[in-house]
């Protein structure tokens, strides 16, 4: 008898079969497959594959692997058993990264939010900026324009400012401001956003942390993985604008002597085209246990929607990590990237246009075609001053630009003790472009002067070395410490330099021929520097695992700043309590983890250009005894007392997981007052200066913020939610002696339409001002008195704030806020079988549009074609309207009329896709096959009248960071993608 479970092994069977996971469908090698009871078991191989011999009878296989859920099969009767892990949603998102180092989730004592590697590849982005938007609480995420290659606006937590950069910083791999490499090569994504996570950057933590790792090879067979996907693009939207008959019944109500040449074209036809995107990436990586290596090639092209506009993108990154020996590991993380990007004029003013391709579509004559019958010239606005042919604008206006960078970061990290660890790293990164632009005479900008044509170049290099020691100590199994501490400097240069000339013999020489004009422009050329060293630290301590405190300082000193300002502080300290750990919780069936957080901290924002502290001078030319003398004269007076903006927050947050982290909710409560505040500050006329950079005023910024995640469906049918949702209120604190301060963000050529925006303490930077509209006048009606006022039936009717029956610039207030009232994003991800769908929607809420180009149309001041809202302007036989009659001599005036909700909901990607067995793949050679379709910007809701409530006019660069937020005028739009895809592995 003691020999029968011998026996019974003996007469075992052999059971096989493959591993894979259930959210890639690829093969896991070195799964631990063990006969549960015994110490019987083996490992799966490097194609996910294994063989057990297991006993006779009820026998359970176990399966386990670091990062995914154990699982226990009954064997029965069968010889194959082929297994599906699901991944361990908490052990993935166990470790995160901040700076200078990585924590355990579990032991976060800031406010931090990440971005899974699935999320920024959901769909073709143009960049990774673009795939994180709706992705993370807090974060708000803005296109500046919809073309291909266009900057986005991204705000954590609001604008802290109001002249200077709100933009976060990037660290990429360690390099602080580093390039940004595409999606389909980051391995993980953090923003931080409290003081406790972003003091460790001091002077450039103010506006939020984005941390970025790319992807690292890991042991065993090479792997080589290529994705590929394809899409088709239109435009978002159309305006619906007057069709020729009706807009020549509108012209000559104001111009009864307009003769239509007869014409019938549809601008918004000629200009819009099918756009498309190829996005293309292989990379191959590997490893073993002295060396790891990851290379990856991508190509991103796009066609722009708009005739002769496109972007394309070529990147390579390459990783390698090398293990010395026991003590010492060296890497080089290398990343090269060239974007071409090719241009359409879509905005007034730009490069001497009298309107750009966008606002030429809608405001020209419809009635006209696109070349004279007569010359076979390109046809030129009548109605007003010339208005470009959007056509001619679309397809003669040369804009181009090219861009190179490459970056290095080498490090090396050496134990120096078991707990002692020394990390140096020495990272470069040159940044090289050049722009070309050539208006020809068969446009406005180049009718004049026989063609025009402009070449710029540029050069920037940073060099950044980071030295420190961490340490990490476990004492008496109760007291967990760490400490860091460390030096960096950072150095930049930038050069840049350019020409321009006009007057061609022909057309056809484009930018690359400055010699042969006969007008030679001035040339230009610059240099600026500037260097920031900084000593850091940071102390870990947690008692029993129940009580975290986390404490980090920084000081920094910039050659940006003053001579009494070179050096600043920046502290921060925060407090985390796993109260889910205390005993009284221990026994809970519901809540899995529960952790209070608080944090206080200062940071900075250094966001001005070199030199702002010095007296400068300028240039000055003039004509003595009839030749030309230049000289220079004082500009700008010096503050020897300019020092940073500084960032006060306060947090409080939650992390709460409940039903064995079914449910997962994180919830935050965040105050942040920015003071020092660099303005301009006007100086009195006798010192013989305009103005001066001083530090004035405070601006406030409080929210809250809320993301859950939840398994909602955990069988062989999954669903997966995320939610999150933010609100964020933005309020001026303080302004120079309390004055209100006015000023125009308006298209240069709408003459007359004077301050539109004004900064009131009590209220949101960026607050629009103008008057309170009230429809028209009626027959019957009390005109109100006023200057440039209509005062007739079918005119526009204004409000009389002050009641002193006189409209003048008294009656104005604040009529519109551009910022949100809470921002959010809602992804669902279901999965059956080998198929999976995804929902992502996205959406703004509570914000205000201030649209230039709606002003523009309707008008009707018959200058310029209109919207259909035209059709329903009062005439004595429609009265019942709110629309003003046809009039010429109408004075453009910014009002609630020009007012518009700006919220959204945006259906941001549909998909569905279906993985191939992994009985299929293996047989191909293959370790995953995917095929998929999807859709992108397919729904959107929204009440705005415009093209597109993303709108961003007149809000790129740092000089206009958070003033003018929500402006449409002739903006590029954005575009709706039908995209087909295939992920392949080997």
């Amino acid at each position: 008898m003691a020999l029968l479970p011998a026996l019974s092994y003996a007469q075992g069977v052999s059971v096989r079969g493959t591993i894979t996971g259930a959210d890639t469908n690829e093969p896991l090698p070195g799964v631990s497959v063990i006969v549960k009871g015994t110490n019987q078991g083996t490992t799966t191989d490097a194609s996910g594959t294994y063989q057990v011999n297991v006993p006779a009878g009820n026998a359970v296989l176990v399966f386990s692997f670091v990062g995914y859920l154990s699982q226990e099969v009954a064997v029965g009767n069968r010889q194959q058993v082929n297994v599906k892990l699901d991944a361990d949603v908490k052990a993935l998102s166990e470790v995160v990264v901040v700076g200078y180092g990585t924590v355990k989730k579990s032991d976060l004592t800031g406010s931090v939010s990440s971005v899974g590697s699935e999320e920024l590849t959901a769909y073709p982005a143009l960049g990774t900026v673009q795939a994180m938007q709706g992705r993370a609480a807090g974060v708000q995420i803005q296109a500046n324009n919809g073309e291909p290659g266009a900057s986005f606006k991204v705000r954590i937590r609001g604008g802290t400012s109001i002249n200077a950069s709100s933009d976060p910083i990037y660290v990429v791999d360690g390099f602080v401001g580093g390039a940004i490499p595409p999606p389909e090569d980051i391995e993980s994504l953090e923003v931080l956003k409290d003081a406790s996570a972003t003091a460790i950057y001091g002077s450039r933590g103010a506006n939020g942390v984005i941390m970025i790792t790319t992807k690292r090879g890991k042991s065993g067979k090479p792997r080589i993985d290529f994705n590929t996907s394809v899409s088709s693009q239109t435009e978002i939207n159309r305006l619906d604008l007057l069709k020729p008959n009706d807009f020549v019944d509108y012209i000559q109500e104001v111009r009864p002597n307009y003769v239509s040449p007869g014409a019938t074209t549809d601008w918004q036809d000629e200009i819009f085209r099918r756009g498309g995107i190829q996005n293309h990436q292989l990379s191959i990586s590997g490893g073993n246990d002295a060396v790891n290596y990851y290379l990856s090639g991508a190509l991103y092209d796009q066609s722009g929607i708009i005739l002769n506009s496109g972007f394309k993108r070529f990147s390579i990154t390459s990783n390698i990590e090398i293990k010395a020996s026991e003590r010492l590991r060296v890497g080089l993380n290398l990343f090269a990237q060239r974007n071409e990007k090719q241009q359409a004029y879509t905005q007034e003013g730009s490069g001497g246009l009298t309107s750009g391709v966008v606002a030429s579509a809608f405001k020209f004559e419809p009635d006209l075609p696109i070349r004279d019958p007569q010359t076979g010239r390109f046809t030129v606005g009548r109605l007003n001053d010339p208005i470009d042919n959007p056509y001619a604008v679309a397809t003669q206006l040369q804009n181009e630009s090219t861009n190179d960078r490459i970056q290095g970061n080498l490090f090396a990290e050496y134990g120096i003790l078991e707990n002692l660890k020394f990390r140096t790293t020495m990272g470069a990164t040159t940044n090289s472009g050049r722009s070309g632009y050539f208006a020809p005479t068969t446009i406005n900008a180049g009718r004049t002067v026989g063609g025009r044509a402009e070449v710029d170049g540029s050069k920037s290099t940073q060099l950044l070395n980071e030295n420190y020691l961490t340490y990490n100590k476990t004492f008496g199994a109760i007291h967990d410490f760490s400490a860091m501490a460390g030096y960096s400097y950072q150095t930049s240069s930038s050069e840049s330099w350019g020409g321009a000339g006009q007057s061609f013999i022909t057309d056809a020489v484009s930018y690359w021929n400055l010699g042969g004009s006969s007008v030679w422009l001035s040339p230009n050329s610059g240099l600026t520097e500037w260097q920031l060293g900084s000593y850091y630290g940071r102390i870990n301590y947690s008692l029993m695992d129940r009580y975290l405190f986390t404490a980090n300082i920084r000081r920094d000193g910039s050659s940006n700043f003053s001579r009494n300002h070179k050096w600043a502080t920046f502290p921060s300290g925060a407090f985390a309590w796993k109260m889910s750990n205390e005993p009284f919780m221990q026994n809970s069936n519901v809540i899995s983890q529960w952790k209070w957080r608080l944090s206080y901290g200062i940071t900075g924002n250094q966001a001005i250009a070199p030199y702002q502290t010095l007296a400068r001078f300028s240039n000055v030319y003039t004509i003595i005894d009839g030749l030309p003398v230049n000289a220079v004269r004082p500009t700008t007076v010096a503050n020897n007392d300019l020092t940073w903006e500084s960032t006060a927050q306060f947090d409080i947050g939650a992390d709460i997981s409940l039903f064995k982290d079914r449910i997962n909710l994180v919830l935050d409560y965040y105050r942040m007052v920015t003071s020092n505040l660099l303005f301009s500050v006007q100086l009195p006329q006798y010192s013989g200066y305009a103005t001066q950079l001083q530090n004035v005023g405070s601006v406030e910024n409080k929210g809250f913020e809320f993301t859950l995640n939840s398994r909602n469906l955990v069988g062989e049918f999954k669903w997966n939610m995320d939610i999150n949702f933010s609100t964020n209120r933005n309020k001026v604190l303080e302004l120079p002696g309390g004055t209100e301060l006015q000023y125009s963000a308006a298209p240069g050529h709408l003459v007359g339409l004077g301050n539109t925006h004004l900064l009131k303490e009590g209220y949101p930077v960026g607050s629009f001002f103008g008057w309170i509209y009230d429809g028209v006048y009626q027959e019957g009606d009390e005109f109100l008195q006023g200057g440039g006022f209509e005062r007739v039936a079918g005119g526009e009717k204004f409000r009389d704030l002050d009641g002193d029956g006189t409209l003048n610039s008294n009656d104005r207030t604040i009529i519109g806020n551009p910022n949100p009232d809470f921002i959010w994003g809602l992804n669902n991800d279901f999965s059956y079988k080998g198929f999976d769908l995804n929902l992502f929607f996205q959406g703004s809420q509570g914000n205000d549009i201030l649209s230039y180009t709606l002003m523009e149309l309707n008008l009707l001041s018959g200058i310029n074609n209109a919207t259909t809202v035209a059709l329903n302007r009062w005439t004595p036989t429609n009265t019942n309207t709110d629309v003003p009659r046809a009039f010429n001599g109408r004075t453009r005036r910014v009002s609630t009329r020009w007012i518009y909700d700006g919220s959204y909901a945006r259906l941001k990607n549909l998909a569905i896709g279906y993985n191939f067995p992994a009985t299929l793949t293996k047989k191909l050679g293959m370790t995953k096959l995917r095929i998929y379709a999807s859709a992108q910007n397919i729904l959107t809701f929204t009440k705005y009248e415009g093209y597109d409530p993303e709108v961003n006019y007149a809000s790129e660069g740092a000089t206009n960071s958070n003033r003018n937020l929500g402006l449409d005028y002739g903006s590029y739009p954005n575009a709706k993608s039908y995209t087909v895809g295939l992920n392949v592995g080997f």
